[in-house]
């Protein structure tokens, strides 16, 4: 999965990458960047169902 790198300023492929739920049921998925080593976020904006 892809994610923007803001230390690199592009896209990179994201490697440990861990899905987190955040308080408002918000999916997201952190990972670091595989050129400079710096954590990296993507969010999915997909919400849980209750």
């Amino acid at each position: 999965m892809k994610a923007y790198c803001f230390k690199c300023r592009r896209k990179v492929e994201m490697k440990d990458t861990e899905l987190v739920t955040l308080r408002s049921g918000q999916t997201m998925t952190k990972g670091i960047c595989p050129i400079c080593g710096t954590k990296v976020i993507r969010c999915d904006g997909n919400r849980k169902e209750k």
